[in-house]
């Protein structure tokens, strides 16, 4: 799905015509991941408001949803039901550390795979698809509980770890080392309360706190009741670093010094507390409040 379009005019012949672009114009050249995901949550958003179910049962809309589920449900060497994803393919859309398996992709994915679950029609191969789905969510939901959350005891028992684990007993199944833990982290987390981590792959743990990604696992219940109010919570407690005087922090903490150099290429763009680096988005406070009244 194209993140954005241009229009080329034909001053010949006084026509416009729409090119999309798959990423082969963006900065850095990556594909969006998120936009088909959007577009399967928004095109549910508009089916359960209105009550309209022509648009989509539509051919078309069925059949990109199906090109959609393709893509992400097919067969590879990954061993997780996450998806594995290039850095700037989201809302963070330049290189900020996200490569692997971001917590806004997997919330998303997760979100869009519920969506398709109840667009999708039996007919044309919509049932093994609908089939596919009910097996990934199952997966992907013990997947992200599991590893992705961390809380106050999460955090004491990850401290405890013991590293090169070989059996499907392990504790430490992804040989987290305790020494790569940021100081930061234990500041940071209170006593009561929790959030899903900004990324988890082999011995790396991104312990960042990604907004969008936390609240879209609450909207879309891949977060569990308790998980949920544990996010809001820690919201509530960590007030003044989260949200301030200027809502609302995309991410944090904000990365800087020597490893913004590393991280982030230089990017002058996101310079500590700019952008996506830990920048105020006020645009985004209405993910804060859909949560609070899901709650």
């Amino acid at each position: 799905m194209p993140a954005s379009f241009k229009v080329l005019h034909d001053p010949v012949r006084n026509t416009d015509t729409m090119i999309a672009d798959f990423g082969e114009s963006a900065i850095g050249r990556v594909a969006p991941v998120d936009s088909g995901f959007w577009w399967i949550i928004l095109l549910r958003a508009y089916t359960k408001s209105t009550g309209d179910h022509s648009l989509a049962d539509m051919p078309d809309c069925q059949r990109g949803m199906r090109l959609i589920l393709t893509l992400c449900l097919s067969e590879g060497f990954d061993t997780f039901p996450t998806l594995l994803c290039a850095d700037g393919c989201c809302m963070v859309d330049r290189r900020m550390g996200i490569y692997g398996y971001p917590i806004e992709i997997q919330a998303l994915f997760f979100m869009a795979l519920r969506c398709a679950r109840q667009l999708l029609k039996p007919e044309a191969g919509g049932k093994e698809f609908i089939e596919r789905i009910d097996k990934r969510l199952h997966a992907l939901s013990y997947h992200m509980r599991s590893y992705f959350w961390l809380d106050f005891q999460q955090l004491n028992d990850i401290y405890r770890y013991k590293t090169e684990e070989y059996s499907h007993t392990a504790v430490n199944k992804f040989n987290v080392i305790p020494d790569s833990l940021p100081d930061w982290v234990f500041d940071f987390m209170p006593m009561r309360g929790g959030y899903f981590i900004g990324n988890v792959s082999p011995a790396r743990m991104d312990f960042r706190w990604f907004c969008v990604g936390n609240c879209v696992a609450i909207l879309s219940c891949l977060a569990t009741p308790e998980q949920s109010l544990a996010i809001m919570d820690l919201i509530e407690e960590r007030w003044d670093e989260l949200v301030g005087e200027m809502p609302l922090k995309v991410s944090y903490p904000a990365i800087e010094n020597h490893e913004w150099r590393i991280v982030t290429g230089c990017d002058p763009k996101n310079t500590r507390w700019s952008y996506h680096n830990g920048g105020s988005w006020p645009g985004k406070s209405f993910s804060i409040i859909s949560c609070a009244i899901y709650n």
